[in-house]
């Protein structure tokens, strides 16, 4: 093996993958460097990956979906009070015209599926025997001369490279060592997700959710289900699982002192939730932190002299209310921090100058543009009327509206006002109102 490489990427989820295929196109000589034992084993999350930056990476996916669960086709947006469920929802044939414009994920499948073909395609190139996705190593440390990262410490030995991409995950220890984010944290930049799987009969699950070959429904909720906390919940249907969980807000949870397992407990137990559950059988739980998709959270560079952050590492997530875009912003970084390390290979310049062409180029691509533009959609989100009066209003007005009496009705308007004066007031929700304008 030849003592440096040209790129050497730190971690094997989706940014570092994406940045893996990339580099093994151009016949780039990298190391990718996965802690666990495979790619994917380490990763607990999944959920819908968005957009058409898989299509680039792996042309034509639709056609052989063994990485994949489900293509989106139904898309439903549930506001919940304790005992009811006041649900917008939408369903298309024109999101089944591949490339799908979303598609459900188990990562730890989805990455290990996405490795197999980045290696496919090392496997093509000139330097098949020193290019690799070396697993189950950690990486302890960044290795730095004269304030120049220059590579990386795993395993009691050094690595070198003209260019390090961490693609560590929102657990940027790397990330903050060499000083791109502070020491630590704040807590209202980063969230819990507690997600479980519930397995189901295949035919019995695409009775329930009126499924069709391939096609899926997601279906996101505010209110009741983050019990006061801010957050909201989500169900996606996998090939023959759903995937169930919340995202809560780590600070407003530590200032609330209330545990997740038993949000998530409580939102299973809802009568419009435990419907859809009944029968299933809970086959993995799990936990773990996740950006808020603030972009106060964004590092001011997400580049030095020989580094570059990519994905959740550099908090690239947005949650606008109409979608939790997060695999996808991954993706497209890994994408553009790879095309920066070609573009500074071609003339032998790793300088921070040289590769501030990445953030540059996340700037003019939808991922920093959207977080930019849609930071108010992200405060609003995060209103406690949002998961607190709104909700509360829309499910009583629906009880009223959508019950009859053996008596004279009420003028639906006569209805909205009743719920409005019984959970908040008409100049909060004009005051909302306005607010939802500006961000929207």
């Amino acid at each position: 093996m030849e003592e440096k490489f040209d790129c050497i990427i730190v971690g094997g989820g989706i940014a570092g993958l994406s940045a893996a295929m990339i580099l093994a196109r151009a016949d780039a000589r990298f190391l990718l460097i996965e802690r666990g034992e495979f790619c994917g084993a380490k990763n607990v999350s999944g959920g819908v990956l968005w957009g058409s930056d898989l299509n680039e990476l792996v042309p034509d996916f639709g056609d052989s979906p063994e990485g994949f669960e489900r293509f989106i086709n139904h898309r439903r947006l549930t506001f919940m009070d304790d005992q009811s469920a006041f649900s917008l929802d939408f369903k298309s044939a024109h999101f089944e015209q591949t490339p799908y414009s979303g598609v459900t994920v188990l990562r730890s499948k989805f990455d290990a599926w996405l490795a197999g073909k980045v290696e496919a395609q090392i496997e093509q190139g000139t330097h098949s025997e020193s290019s690799f996705l070396a697993t189950d190593i950690l990486v302890q440390e960044v290795i730095q001369e004269s304030g120049r990262v220059v590579g990386i410490r795993a395993g009691g030995e050094d690595f070198f490279a003209d260019c390090v991409i961490l693609a560590e995950g929102v657990n940027n220890l790397l990330t903050r060592q060499i000083g791109i984010e502070p020491a630590y944290v704040p807590a209202d930049h980063v969230a819990v997700g507690v997600k479980e799987v519930i397995e189901f009969d295949k035919s019995v699950l695409e009775d329930r959710f009126q499924l069709n070959g391939r096609s899926g429904l997601t279906n996101e909720f505010v209110g009741f289900c983050s019990d006061g906390v801010e957050g909201g919940g989500f169900l996606y249907t996998n090939e023959k699982s759903l995937s169930v969980g919340l995202v809560l807000g780590m600070k407003d949870l530590r200032e609330k002192k209330k545990a997740p397992q038993d949000i998530l407990n409580q939102f299973k137990e809802h009568p419009a939730v435990r419907d859809m559950l009944t029968g299933g059988k809970v086959v993995e739980y799990s936990a773990h932190v996740v950006s808020t998709g603030d972009i106060d959270a964004v590092p001011e560079r997400l580049y030095d002299d020989g580094v570059l952050i990519a994905g959740e590492a550099a908090h690239l997530l947005l949650n606008a209310g109409k979608a939790i875009q997060g695999m996808d912003y991954a993706m497209r970084s890994g994408i553009l921090a790879a095309e920066a390390v070609l573009a500074a290979r071609e003339v032998s310049d790793f300088s921070g100058a040289q590769l501030s062409g990445y953030q540059k180029a996340l700037e003019n691509s939808y991922v920093l543009t959207d977080m930019h533009n849609f930071h108010d959609a992200v405060k609003l989100l995060h209103d406690p009327m949002m998961f607190g009066a709104v909700p509360n209003v829309l499910c009583d007005f629906g009880r009223q509206f959508f019950t009859i009496r053996s008596e004279p009705g009420q003028k639906s308007r006569h209805m909205m006002t009743a719920a409005v004066k019984r959970h908040s007031s008409y100049w909060d929700l004009i005051k909302l109102g306005a607010k939802a304008a500006r961000a929207l």
